[in-house]
C-alpha cells in the first residue's frame, strides 16, 4: 500500500495505491486559503481517514507547490505563499506517526507519468502543471532530477522568451515580473484577458467561450497558445525531451495539443521537432499518484 497527498492551491487530495498501483481510496478537500494551520489540520484529517479504513502505514508522500530548502529544511518557492518558511515535515511529525517525504508537485506529476503514464518508456520526460501556478518537473531514465538547488524544472520563473510589444509583463509573487507563470497560470491567463477585454472570466470559461465562437476569447486563446509554445520551445532547446506531459486544470484545453506544436517549431533550434505534447494519462490524479510513488 502506498499513500500520497497532493497539496494544491485549490484542493488537497489523498490517495491509496493498492495492488497493481490501482487507486483503492481517493478523497479531496478544499485547500484553506492563506491559512497554514488549517492546511496542516486538513492534511492530518485526510491521513486519519486513510488510517480508519486501511490501518497504520509507515510512510506518507506529499507533493507540494514549491520546494524544500536544502539549507533550512523549510519550504521555499511556493505559490501558496502561506507555506513559505514553514517546517511542514516537522509540524506534521508532531502529530503523525508516519515518515513524511516531500517533493515538488510537478516532480510528482513527472514521476507518475514517466512510470506508468503518458511518458512511460521514454528517456526524457518533462511534465508541466498549468493550474493555480505553473510548475515543471524533469525525469531522465526513470529518475527525478532535483538539482543542487532543488529547483530543476522550475521553468515557470524564467521570463517569457521572445516577447512581443503587446505582451504585458505582470508582477509575480517571486518578486520579478514577466515570469512564464504570469502568462500561463489559470489566474494570470484570466488577468490578461480582463486587461484586454474588460470581462472577468475564469480560464475555463474563456476556453469554453472560445469554442462557442466568442471572437475575443478565441483571440486570447491564440495568445495563450503562443505563450505556451514559446515557453516550451525554450525547454526543448535546453533538455530536448522525448515527451512533454501537461497536467493541471488548463491541461484539459484540447486545442493546445495541436496548436502549440504547430507554433513552437519557429522557436526550436532544429530542422524538425519530434517532441510529443500529450495530456497526463492519469488526469488530475497524476500528481497525487506520484506522491504515493515517493
Amino acid at each position: 500500500m502506498k499513500v500520497g497527498i497532493d497539496l494544491g492551491g485549490t484542493k488537497i487530495e489523498a490517495v491509496v495505491l493498492g495492488a497493481h498501483h490501482r487507486i483503492a481510496f481517493r478523497e479531496r478537500v478544499a485547500t484553506p486559503q492563506g491559512d497554514y494551520a488549517a492546511t496542516l489540520d486538513a492534511i492530518i484529517s485526510l491521513v486519519r481517514r486513510v488510517e480508519s479504513e486501511f490501518g497504520a502505514f509507515p510512510r506518507l508522500g506529499i507533493g507540494i507547490p514549491g520546494a524544500v530548502s536544502k539549507q533550512t529544511g523549510r519550504i521555499k518557492n511556493a505559490n501558496s505563499t502561506c507555506l513559505i518558511g514553514q517546517d511542514l515535515v516537522g509540524d506534521l511529525s508532531k502529530t503523525l506517526s508516519q515518515t513524511v517525504v516531500l517533493a515538488n508537485d510537478a516532480n510528482c506529476l513527472a514521476l507518475s507519468e514517466a512510470s506508468d503514464g503518458a511518458g512511460a518508456g521514454e528517456e526524457v520526460v518533462f511534465a508541466v502543471i498549468l493550474g493555480t501556478g505553473c510548475g515543471g518537473g524533469l525525469v531522465v531514465n526513470g529518475q527525478v532530477l532535483n538539482g543542487v538547488n532543488a529547483i530543476a524544472g522550475e521553468w515557470g520563473h524564467n521570463p517569457l522568451p521572445w516577447p512581443s510589444e503587446k505582451d504585458e509583463m505582470l508582477s509575480c509573487y517571486c518578486g520579478q515580473s514577466g515570469c512564464l507563470e504570469t502568462f500561463l497560470s489559470g489566474p494570470d491567463m484570466a488577468a490578461h484577458f480582463k486587461k484586454m477585454d474588460g470581462r472577468t472570466m475564469t480560464a475555463q470559461a474563456i476556453s469554453e467561450a472560445a469554442e462557442a465562437g466568442d471572437a475575443a476569447c478565441q483571440q486570447h486563446m491564440e495568445s495563450y497558445a503562443n505563450w505556451l509554445a514559446k515557453g516550451l520551445a525554450s525547454v526543448i532547446n535546453v533538455v530536448d525531451p522525448d515527451v512533454i506531459v501537461l497536467g493541471g486544470g488548463l491541461s484539459n484545453i484540447e486545442c493546445l495539443y495541436h496548436r502549440v506544436p504547430e507554433l513552437w517549431a519557429q522557436w526550436v533550434f532544429s530542422d524538425r521537432v519530434d517532441t510529443r505534447l500529450v495530456p497526463a494519462k492519469w488526469g488530475d490524479s497524476s500528481g497525487v499518484r506520484g506522491a504515493a510513488w515517493l
